[in-house]
């Protein structure tokens, strides 16, 4: 595996965190090994330039994101505004080009599963398409059970090769909380997926340590188990 799709339930996830806090942990821990990141269409300012800040990756902007928007919408809404096309064909490229120049390839989707790319296209829709293993990014809070079922659904209808879950914290949550709002043996029963750990709420979200600290905490063996 030298490519992981990080998407999530939705917009604010955390998607980003859990994608800094992979690099992190790469960069640390196999510095003799070529590591890629990959925003394939960002919409507004956001997790390129944060790439750019915490990383030092050797990719120029459009090697991280292929397609970039102004408006913070979704991509074919953010493309009309500018009287432009969602150029799937561009992303593509520049994927297969990563691929082949680094060692693994991290890459962090927009929004959720379902979130559009085209008038016609889903992210879902992409990651089965394309065959990229993917982590399902799910938020620690109300309602994270439903949505982490209804997007394993999801991801099994469109054949996506879901290879985890992670429990993302988005506020502060005590160990009492993240058991009764996002049980993860209850997950697992009702979506058949490994949950590989818990994302812990992080002040400081740039801060490198922590962060390869929190990926080294994830279940890596069942995460990599060929299944």
């Amino acid at each position: 595996m030298n490519t992981l799709l990080i998407t999530g339930t939705d917009t604010d996830a955390g998607k980003t965190v859990v994608t800094t806090a992979l690099a992190a942990y790469w960069q640390k821990y196999y510095p003799q090994r070529s590591l890629g990141i990959m925003k394939p269409i960002q919409s507004g300012v956001g997790d390129r330039e944060l790439y750019q800040t915490l990383f030092n990756l050797e990719q120029s902007p459009e090697e991280i994101t292929p397609l970039y928007f102004q408006a913070p919408l979704a991509p074919p809404i953010a493309a009309a505004k500018e009287n432009r096309q969602v150029d799937l064909a561009i992303v593509w490229q520049t994927l297969l080009a990563l691929q082949k120049q680094r060692d693994f390839v991290l890459v962090e989707s927009l929004g959720g599963l379902g979130s559009p790319v085209t008038d016609e296209l889903t992210v879902a829709d992409l990651a089965g398409e394309w065959r990229l293993q993917t982590i399902l990014v799910v938020p620690v809070r109300l309602g994270a059970i439903a949505s982490a079922v209804a997007n394993v659904a999801l991801a099994r209808q469109k054949k996506i090769n879901l290879r985890g879950i992670i429990l993302n914290c988005t506020q502060p949550r005590t160990q009492e909380e993240i058991a009764d709002l996002t049980p993860p043996d209850l997950i697992q029963s009702l979506t058949n997926i490994p949950v590989l750990g818990c994302v812990p709420y992080l002040e400081n979200p740039r801060d490198l340590e922590k962060l390869a600290a929190v990926a080294a905490a994830l279940d890596w063996e069942t995460l990599y188990y060929d299944r």
